[in-house]
């Protein structure tokens, strides 16, 4: 009775394979798959997995790899087999990558030949791609495979850590149950539908890629295009072309779309859906977007790994007076503001998000004590600051972490920013709190500029638009900020450089 009602992450693409299975789900490079194909490949794919290297069900597999077909495969086969995938972010060297590959404890690494030098000693490799013998060349004979143990709902399928940009990065345990449940919310908030033709830019290891977009696309039965990297030029050419008509990418990916020269002149009237996430967007960068496709409809999506990681969606026609909102919670997610000691606030009152949802993991790998933090009085607490109004619309003030404590006065980072971002030469704006004798911490902007800017000129536009003490006290001028591949900026190394 149990794998008859389980529904798990593999059996997404198992439906749609048995409802479109003549149907294109997937091109990379010159690679296209149906969805017959692309299950078979995973079943293929499962069975490799188990006969080739001694793993049983609830062993970690880590995919340490670029985007690629074989990637999503990997993933799938490790799911329908019963294995726990660990996904790496592919920038990772030295003790960064040796340190999820130990925590997680595991047992054989998936990865492309580029990056295998990189696997510290220990670990079983097995090639994804472009290697003899590697998990791609093994699809073009097909095998069935029959689990020993069919996985259920409850069960690990991956654990997904969180981007560090303020601690360790932890493993959040996602089960089958909490994924799709994220699967049918991301499906109804964000309006994805068999007809689109949505193209996948960003880091496959990333929750949001992966979760809010490529699976659910699957689900519905589109079409979806994998590209290696968020290439502007790329993307452009899908649009133009037809084959592409919806996008996601962090705003920092956006930023880099409008400011590219070739934005103002290509024929970009085929994009239908812009997704953007994964950070605040600046609310000046997104009225120029605004202002360059009108047509284009624009949808925020927030939240984080360990749910999933989708929570709030603002919908195309709700920005209108509301831009620096992420929107209400999709259909699985509940959400509240509190203060510090749990209690409710009123609305319009700025508190920490905390939310109850089937989406929700099932704590951090290994991690009892930072699971207990995280998980108290029936909520997970985000350690995001967020004013809720009364209409139930949620607007992120900022992480709880990056609030700046200046003179006894607490300074909210991303407003700081957003002021900075009305000026003509500001590309890009992280606000930090820096140590300071006077002020404990003093306001500090670190700016890329794309135009002629002093530090005075830039302070004093600040104090234009916000009370002197929001306002830096210093700008510090540099080539590029630190990103994660998600496009988040991490402004703890920021505050490690200057401090």
């Amino acid at each position: 009775m149990t794998g008859v009602r389980s529904s798990t992450v593999d059996g997404v693409l198992t439906r749609s394979a048995r409802r479109t299975p003549g149907r294109t789900a997937l091109r990379y490079a010159d690679r296209t798959w149906s969805y017959r194909e692309l299950e078979e490949a995973v079943s293929t794919a499962a069975a490799v997995l188990m006969d080739g290297h001694g793993l049983s069900p609830g062993d970690r597999v880590a995919s340490y790899a670029h985007n690629s077909d074989a990637y999503l495969i990997g993933f799938l086969a490790c799911a329908r087999a019963g294995l726990v995938h660990v996904p790496v972010n592919q920038n990772l060297t030295g003790e960064d990558l040796a340190y999820i590959l130990s925590q997680s404890g595991s047992s054989l690494v998936l990865t492309d030949p580029d990056l295998a030098g990189r696997v510290p000693d220990g670990y079983a490799v097995r090639a994804l791609r472009d290697a003899p013998d590697s998990l791609l060349d093994e699809l073009a004979t097909p095998r069935a495979f029959t689990p020993g143990r069919e996985p259920g709902a409850d069960d690990l399928v991956q654990l997904l850590y969180t981007s560090g940009t303020t601690a360790l990065p932890k493993g959040a345990m996602m089960t089958h149950s909490a994924l799709v449940h994220e699967y049918v919310s991301a499906v109804t908030a964000l309006d994805l539908r068999a007809g689109d033709r949505p193209v996948h830019a960003l880091p496959l290891y990333h929750s949001a890629q992966m979760h809010v977009f490529l699976l659910p696309y699957l689900a519905v039965g589109a079409e979806n295009t994998v590209l290696d990297a968020p290439d502007a030029g790329r993307i452009f050419d899908l649009v133009e072309s037809g084959q592409a008509d919806s996008v996601f990418a962090p705003p920092t990916v956006w930023i880099g779309l409008a400011n590219h020269p070739d934005f103002a002149r290509r024929d970009l009237g085929g994009l239908r859906k812009a997704y953007y996430g994964a950070s605040i967007m600046p609310v000046p960068v997104l009225e120029r977007l605004r202002e360059r496709l009108p047509g284009l409809a624009f949808y925020n999506c927030f939240g984080q790994s360990e749910i999933g990681p989708l929570a709030t969606v603002l919908g195309p026609d709700e920005h209108e007076g509301r831009m620096d909102s992420c929107g209400r919670p999709v259909l699985f997610v509940e959400a509240k503001v509190v203060d510090e000691d749990g209690a409710d606030v009123p609305d319009g009152t700025a508190g920490e998000v905390v939310f109850r949802s089937p989406q929700l993991c099932g704590g951090y790998w290994d991690k009892p004590q930072e699971s207990a933090e995280a998980f108290r009085d029936g909520w997970f607490h985000s350690g995001d600051l967020a004013v809720r109004d009364a209409e139930g619309y949620f607007t992120i003030v900022d992480r709880v972490k990056d609030v700046i404590n200046s003179g006894g006065v607490l300074v909210a980072s991303r407003q700081v920013e957003d002021a900075l971002y009305t000026h003509p030469a500001v590309a890009e704006a992280a606000v930090v709190g820096l140590p300071d004798e006077r002020w404990i911490e003093a306001v500090t902007a670190v700016v890329v500029l794309r135009g002629e800017a002093t530090e005075v000129e830039l302070i004093d536009h600040a104090r234009e638009r916000l009370a002197h003490f929001k306002a830096p006290k210093k700008i510090l001028f540099v080539d590029g900020l630190p990103r994660n591949a998600s496009g988040k900026i991490l402004k703890r190394e920021l505050r490690d450089r200057f401090a």
